[in-house]
């Protein structure tokens, strides 16, 4: 079984202040600065005069004229959301996170340590400490839709019988939950279909033929199936923050940011490593948050190459900042190590291999690099031709 964690509204309720600052409020988040003016998410206020998350902001406050809008913050989303998702391994969950205030975890594992799957999702609601909805079933997509449905503290748990003709009568917009799908959502409103069931009675054929690839996976979650889990996998991370005072822009934040980079890698938790991938973070005075993830194109340990390449990030900041975070998403190879790879003529040219494909995955994930496997020429079958294989590092 697979268990969904739903926060409802987790990036507003942060950026507002807490729950009770969304009470009979039409609220909405900002769109962030330089993006497409459109709206984050809103407030069950605001959704009762017609707006939703992705409307654009003109069309928001023509719905909603007395609508305010809230700063992001996405700092504080980031740090609150690790917190919530390191609660929930403290039970022995393996995660996949999908987006911040949604995540899943199988059960079956779990079931030796805690006994059922009504004593799991009560583990995982102590852990959290937080308002949380919760539905479990066979599949990833399943319990999403179970815990959509969910209007109370207690889970909706579906067996394999239950959960196909249970997701039937379910909206169509629970596709927009699907990085992959969500695209589909308008368009199948438009034609007027409005649930799950009737998705599935216009065939594979009819919605691979009109939306393509995005049309067979939401044919197959229409039908009660979905790929496997992928856990996250557990990482070191290691932060330094600093309050800059007076120095909130200009040449004085450059020294701040200096500071956080001698300090980071004065970590004796980094043991002589390289960095591959960093998060620079801001709070800014205005109120919300700010940051940028940054990947070197080589692993470095050398502090001014370092805050070169992080010091042109910071003339993005969109507003003043009280406060500069750096965090370490990725380590390198030791510094030590990348010096006999270099001296190695014979090796160097499968060395920069390697660095160029783990640097491509720290950019674009584990799937970003793969090498083409011929399996069966003969096959009349594109797609039986060739396979992807992962390039190992």
């Amino acid at each position: 079984m697979v268990v969904c964690v739903y926060l409802p509204r987790f990036e507003l309720v942060l950026a507002a202040g807490g729950p009770g600052a969304l009470a009979g409020r039409a609220l909405a988040l900002a769109p962030p600065a330089g993006a497409q003016q459109r709206v984050g998410e809103v407030s069950g206020a605001a959704e009762a005069c017609g707006v939703s998350r992705g409307m654009m902001l003109g069309e928001a406050l023509a719905r909603c004229p007395e609508m305010a809008l809230v700063a992001p913050d996405p700092v504080g989303v980031a740090e609150a959301w690790e917190e919530s998702l390191s609660a929930l391994e403290s039970i022995g969950a393996a995660l996949e996170p999908a987006a911040p205030g949604l995540a899943y975890f199988g059960a079956d594992g779990l079931m030796g340590m805690h006994g059922s799957a009504e004593a799991i999702v009560a583990a995982a609601r102590r852990a959290l400490g937080r308002p949380a909805r919760m539905g479990g079933a066979p599949t990833r997509f399943c319990a999403l839709a179970a815990a959509m449905a969910v209007r109370s503290r207690r889970a909706l748990l579906l067996t394999d019988g239950q959960a196909r003709r249970w997701l039937a009568g379910r909206p169509v917009t629970l596709l927009g939950y699907r990085e992959e799908t969500a695209a589909l959502v308008a368009p199948l409103q438009r034609l007027g279909v409005r649930t799950l069931g009737e998705l599935s009675k216009l065939g594979r054929a009819a919605l691979t033929d009109r939306f393509g690839v995005a049309g067979t996976l939401a044919h197959r979650l229409a039908g009660g199936q979905d790929t496997p889990l992928r856990a996250r996998s557990l990482q070191e991370r290691l932060a330094e923050s600093m309050e800059v005072g007076e120095a909130s822009s200009g040449e004085a934040l450059g020294r701040v940011l200096g500071v956080l980079v001698d300090r980071l890698l004065a970590r004796p938790e980094r043991r002589g490593r390289t960095l591959r991938a960093v998060t620079l973070s801001a709070r800014l005075l205005a109120g919300g948050g700010w940051s940028e993830r940054v990947v070197f194109r080589q692993a470095l340990s050398d502090p001014e190459r370092i805050r070169l390449a992080l010091s042109l990030r910071l003339l993005l900041l969109p507003a003043p900042a009280c406060g500069l975070g750096l965090t370490v998403e990725r380590f390198g190879p030791p510094a030590s190590e990348q010096v006999a790879l270099a001296q190695e003529s014979r090796t160097a040219r499968a060395a920069r291999l390697r660095e160029a494909v783990a640097q491509m995955r720290a950019v674009a994930g584990q799937e970003a690099a793969l090498r083409a496997v011929c399996v069966d020429p003969d096959s009349r079958v594109p797609e039986r031709r060739v396979v992807l294989a992962p390039i190992p590092e």
